[in-house]
């Protein structure tokens, strides 16, 4: 339905596994179709912004997950919907048996930046359910 992309070697670092990324448009919401292989996941990381700002998912192919700190992770299925206000520490990624597609909104905003966190460890990714 959207294009893979090219690997998403920019952020290579901040994700476990191998990731692909496809920007869709740059203008209006920034949108960019994200596609990860089983098991991959970024890191946790914090959307901040002085007014505005934050992110939306959209799950558009596979099985994959969304979880804030401190809740339980959320599975996401094609159409299903996540809303992330700016200053919520959270991850996303694929389900370990599963490849995982979703896009991503960067809700517009003033001073948008993204902070990049620890890896989501083995332990806490082995308790999804």
């Amino acid at each position: 339905m959207f294009p893979l992309g090219a690997p998403n070697d920019a952020y290579a670092q901040y994700f476990s596994g191998r990731s692909w990324l496809a920007p869709l448009t740059a203008q209006q919401v920034p949108t960019s179709n994200v596609t990860f292989e089983p098991g991959c996941r970024n890191n946790w990381h914090i959307h901040h912004a002085d007014q505005g700002g934050g992110q939306m998912l959209i799950c558009v192919g596979g099985r994959g997950y969304y979880q804030a700190w401190g809740e339980e992770a959320i599975e996401m299925k094609p159409g299903d919907v996540v809303n992330i206000p700016v200053g919520v520490k959270h991850w996303h990624g694929a389900a370990p048996d599963s490849w995982f597609a979703h896009l991503a909104f960067s809700v517009p905003g003033e001073n948008c930046t993204n902070e990049w966190l620890e890896p989501v460890t083995d332990e806490q990714y082995g308790q999804l359910r």
